[in-house]
Formats: C-alpha cells, structure tokens, sequence
C-alpha cells in the first residue's frame, strides 16, 4: 500500500517467505510506503506483516487435478508415482526494521516468524510394501513446526536523481532458519522398521543456504495527475552458498544437496491518493521461480510462475502509524509437477515510523 503525506518508508519489498516447498508457497507483494511513491522521510521504521496462505488445491501445469487423478501419475523425474499432497497451511509473522538517511540510502533487517502445518499422503506403493498413499496416508506423514526462518539484510541506494524516486537494492538471505526438521512415520511406516521421516527440505523454516538479493525500484505520478500514483520493483535472489546437508536428516538416509531454485519477483501497481486517510491501491504479482536441484531436492514438483491480482487498502491513523491489508488472487499460473496451490493469500500490517 502507499500513503501520500507519511513519515514512513520502508526500504524492502517484504515477501512471505519461508522455505519454498513449491512456487506457490510464496506471495510477492509490495507493501512498502516509500516505493509506492508515499514519502521517504529520514529515520527510524518498524513494521509487522501477518500473512496467511493455506495451499489446498493440487494443481499441473495451468489445471487443477484431483487427488484420485494425481495418485496414478508417474513422476518423470523419477519413474515412481506420484506423491499426493494433502495441504500446506501457512502463517506469517514478519517483522521488519528499516532506517533511511534520507539523503541517498538506506537499509532494513528482516525477521520472519513462521508456523507451517503440512499433511502428504505419500505416494502409491502397495505393490513394493504395503505402503499405499491417497487416501490411506499410510506411505506419507504430517508435520507441524513453528521458528524463525531465514533472516534478510538489504541495502538500498537512490541518490541517483533529484526527484529520488527510484533506487537499486543489494542484500543476502542468510540460513538462520531450521533446515533439519523431521516428523514421526505413520503407522504404517513404523511396522516396518520406520519411526522417523525427514520434512521434505521445501518445507522446512529454512533453505540452508546463503542467497544474494538485488532489485530495482521506481514511482512516480500516473501523467502529472496529482492524486493518482504508480510503483514498480523487481527482486531476484539466487543461492551464492547452498550449504545444506543436516547431520540429522543425513542419518536417514535421506540427506544430500539441495539448492533451492532462483527467484524472480516483479511487483506493478497503481495507487489512488485523493483520500485524507484511506489510499486504495491494486496491484498486479508476479512471481517466476526454477525448480529446485540437488540430490535431496524435488526437481519435478517444484518452481513455475504464478500471478496474483492483489487489491489493498492503507490507512492512516497519525503522521507516524499507519495500517494495511492485502487480498492476492492468483489469476494465472502454471506449476512444474503437482504441487499445492492456495485460493488467495491475505496479508494485513502496521508500520510505525519514529
């Protein structure tokens, strides 16, 4: 969202994050006040963002698919059949501190707290086991786990114009987020010998690795119309350190390598500034993430490229508090393998600038 006469500016454009168990597992949104054109005063700002996405319908390519249709596919990757999903619930607690000079640069420290509870029935095995998947889950396994994920450093510069109104970021993910969780066996699983599972690494806090961040970002005013403004970012992060092999998971026999895939965010976006204390704002989502790679990686089931349509609202309670909220639609999208996707994602927030 984005507020005309504010004291605040944010310096990031702040993701859902958390580890990517497919492309749809993260939302690209802007809610940052100072790309959107809305005022870059010097100083201090902290914000909190909740988000909340539950990913409940399986989804190939452009199409949904069911669980009955999905359990007879063979992963091509690997030649086995498929495994079938059950969901994928996610919230989101995201708090971010930013300080800008107000002259040239700034930068913002984000914190991510996340809580993902996930179900799999596993995959079709009754002929080598006994271990059927859907609908029995007695080839898959639940998890649910809570902790901070993986911390991002960015810097910003815009000292290139007069107007300041576009800059360039640079920044790292670092893997501050758990990445060898496990989850108990179904019973299944544990009359043959199996007590422990580990979580697929997409769906754990953290990816392990340390990843380089660099964007752009510009605004400005829709033809010189005072009340109507636009924004745009673009954001790619790629793995520059993929240390990522728990001790813990490798006891296993599951471990290995695992690099998540590269992630291209790209955010447009109008908003309407005739308002003393509400500013409407639409924007239009992109996100194109690679599939992931590694031995320990799911490299059918992973990456793709989705678009949400996400209208928000910000509002203004004093010069230095405001509050916002998000709804993304996805409106296009189209998944490598069979993965989890979610109806919408909803996102609300307060920024306080001191």
């Amino acid at each position: 969202m984005k507020l005309r006469l504010t004291t605040i500016a944010l310096s990031l454009t702040l993701s859902a994050q958390g580890a990517l168990a497919c492309a749809s597992c993260g939302c690209s949104l802007n809610t940052d006040i100072g790309y959107q054109g809305m005022g870059s005063n010097p100083g201090w700002t902290a914000d909190i963002r909740y988000d909340y996405l539950d990913q409940n319908q399986l989804r190939s390519a452009t199409n949904s698919i069911s669980s009955s249709n999905a359990v007879g596919i063979v992963n091509s990757k690997t030649g086995q059949l498929a495994e079938v999903e059950g969901f994928t619930k996610n919230n989101y607690l995201t708090a971010t501190l930013d300080y800008n000079n107000g002259d040239s640069w700034g930068a913002s420290l984000v914190l991510p707290l996340v809580q993902r509870q996930h179900l799999t029935y596993g995959s079709d095995a009754s002929g080598g086991g006994g271990l059927e998947g859907w609908p029995s889950g007695a080839n898959g396994y639940q998890s649910k786990t809570t902790g901070l994920g993986d911390i991002k450093l960015i810097g910003r510069y815009f000292g290139f114009s007069e107007q300041k109104n576009w800059g360039l970021q640079i920044g790292v993910k670092l893997p501050t987020g758990n990445n060898a969780q496990t989850a108990p066996a179904s019973t299944a699983a544990l009359a043959l010998g199996t007590s422990v599972v580990a979580v697929d690494p997409g769906l754990q806090l953290g990816t392990g690795s340390t990843d380089l961040i660099i964007g752009a970002y510009k605004y400005g005013h829709i033809f010189n119309i005072e009340d109507w403004g636009y924004f745009g970012n673009v954001q790619f992060q790629s793995v520059i350190d993929p240390k990522s092999t728990p001790t813990n998971i490798d006891a296993l026999g599951q471990g290995g390598s695992y690099r998540q895939g590269n992630g291209l965010n790209i955010n447009v976006g109008l908003n309407y500034q005739g308002l003393e204390n509400w500013t409407p704002t639409v924007q239009l989502n992109f996100i194109d993430k690679k599939t992931d790679s590694g031995t320990a990686a799911d490299t059918w089931s992973t990456g793709g490229t989705i678009a949400y349509l996400t209208p928000g609202l910000l509002y203004t309670a004093s010069n230095s508090v405001q509050v916002y909220s998000n709804i993304q639609v996805p409106i296009y999208q189209h998944l490598n393998g069979i993965q989890l996707t979610p109806n919408f994602v909803a996102s609300m927030g307060v920024r306080l600038h001191f």
